[in-house]
């Protein structure tokens, strides 16, 4: 077989290798093996070319594994033997003594001074250039014209190679996308809980870039479901609605993030803000519902107490408009507890720690108001009732009592224990008519507690219904 045959089978048998798949990765290195052994040198060098960097960058080889380098080996077109090649757009050949050639840089993770000789060509698609490569002997070899040339008919074949496996990384990269977005999509559609949204965001991220932790941080600086851990490199993606940041969408990794998956996450930190907002829209509606059922039950609750005062023997309208006004300012306490909170339950001492004040301004001039509150969560609805309890309860020792009024709330064997006593006339002073029907009927029916009178020094009232 003469040596153009021979040329010709190895160009094939190359090319056909090369083909054989559309992974890049595996395109240049299957290119690295293949030159080598078509050439029979000792190294392969294949560098492909970043067009936004201006950089050659050194991607696969044979004789020394990437992996095992430090840093990646960069350069720009015309640095080096190889980047001259690149830049001048032809073969260049150093028969001998390459690393002594003006032109050569050297790498300090890459040994390239152990070869004597070199030849470089650029990896040129329809003048565009893509990379370049070398073929590297320990022993001085000067490569002849026709080895030059199935060099270059290599590179040619490669450069088209390179385009293809570019446009199905870059198609991938794409349905990857698409895919993350459409499972966003998918959950923030289907949950009609924004903490299900979050999580599924937060997730789907982490899968789509590998990240080791993910996490969403709302404008008000909470981090909503973080996840994972953090990593060396860290990229937060702002989410903007309607020009608006309203948070960010924070991803860690060990190593650092390409351009592509920056991308993807300004794409789903877009999805991620549509969700936020679609999600709290949700929940301001539910709220809207809450409040609405709230408000009218509470004001079904006062109408209910008018009537009943309305209807003993004697009316004084001047107090029946006080205890409403009362009954209403300690319904709005709740609601202002709740607000607060953005949440379903009340801290029972904050709550009455609220009302305590309020009365005390109102009622209670010269008095001396002891209060022991423990920290106790109650339920909106329950925490109604009890606020409705102690205004009774409270107004009464301050308008009846002494000059002393103890205040305690505590949590017992799984109970609480709300007890107000003053130093007044004892149970001569208790609640009367209206008042003490009030009380009763709450406790009862909306607390499931029991409501007990007692001398102690004046009298002492106590609340106990379970926690």
């Amino acid at each position: 077989m003469d040596v153009r045959e021979r040329h010709l089978r190895l160009l094939t048998e190359t090319i056909a290798a090369v083909n054989s798949t559309l992974d890049l990765q595996e395109v240049l290195e299957q290119v690295a093996t293949k030159v080598a052994d078509a050439l029979d040198t000792d190294a392969c060098f294949v560098y492909l070319y970043d067009e936004r960097a201006d950089e050659l960058v050194l991607r696969a080889t044979h004789g020394t594994s990437v992996e095992e380098m430090t840093r990646r080996p960069r350069m720009r077109p015309g640095e080096g033997i190889t980047g001259a090649a690149a830049a001048e757009r032809r073969p260049v050949m150093i028969p001998a003594q390459a690393h002594l050639d003006p032109r050569f840089k050297p790498f300090p993770n890459l040994p390239e001074g152990e070869y004597e000789s070199i030849l470089a060509v650029p990896i040129l698609a329809r003048e565009k250039l893509e990379g370049a490569l070398n073929v590297r002997t320990r022993e001085p070899r000067e490569f002849s014209g026709a080895e030059i040339d199935l060099l270059l008919a290599i590179a040619a074949q490669v450069a088209q190679s390179i385009e293809h496996a570019k446009l199905y990384a870059q198609a991938q990269r794409r349905v990857d996308e698409l895919e993350a977005l459409a499972r966003i999509s998918e959950a923030v559609s289907e949950s009609l809980y924004f903490e299900e949204s979050l999580e599924a965001i937060v997730k789907t991220t982490m899968d789509a870039v590998s990240a080791t932790g993910a996490a969403l941080v709302l404008e008000d600086g909470k981090i909503a479901w973080p996840e994972g851990r953090a990593g060396e490199f860290a990229v937060r993606t702002p989410l903007r609605w309607k020009r608006r940041q309203i948070g960010e969408l924070v991803a860690d990794r060990d190593t650092p993030f390409t351009d592509e998956e920056r991308q993807l996450l300004a794409s789903i930190a877009h999805h991620a803000a549509v969700a936020l907002e679609h999600g709290r829209a949700v929940m301001r509606g539910v709220l809207a519902q809450e409040i609405h059922h709230r408000v009218k039950n509470n004001l079904q609750t006062v109408a209910s107490l008018l009537r009943l005062q309305a209807r003993g023997d004697q009316v004084d309208a001047r107090r029946a408009l006080e205890d409403s006004v009362n009954r209403i300012l300690a319904i709005a306490a709740v609601h202002e507890v709740l607000t607060e909170r953005r949440d379903e339950s009340v801290d029972l001492g904050d709550l009455l720690e609220r009302l305590r004040a309020m009365l005390v301004q109102g009622l209670g001039a010269g008095k001396a108001v002891e209060a022991s509150l423990a920290s106790v969560t109650l339920e909106g609805n329950r925490a109604t009732a009890l606020a409705l309890v102690f205004s009774e309860l409270f107004q009464n020792a301050l308008e009846h009592g002494g000059d002393e009024v103890r205040i305690e709330l505590a949590q017992r064997n799984g109970d609480v224990l709300l007890a107000i006593a003053d130093d007044g006339g004892g149970i001569g002073g208790a609640l009367q008519g209206t008042g003490l029907s009030i009380v009763d009927a709450l406790v009862r029916d909306e607390l499931g507690g029991t409501l007990s009178l007692a001398d102690d020094g004046g009298l002492r009232a106590e609340v106990v219904f379970p926690a």
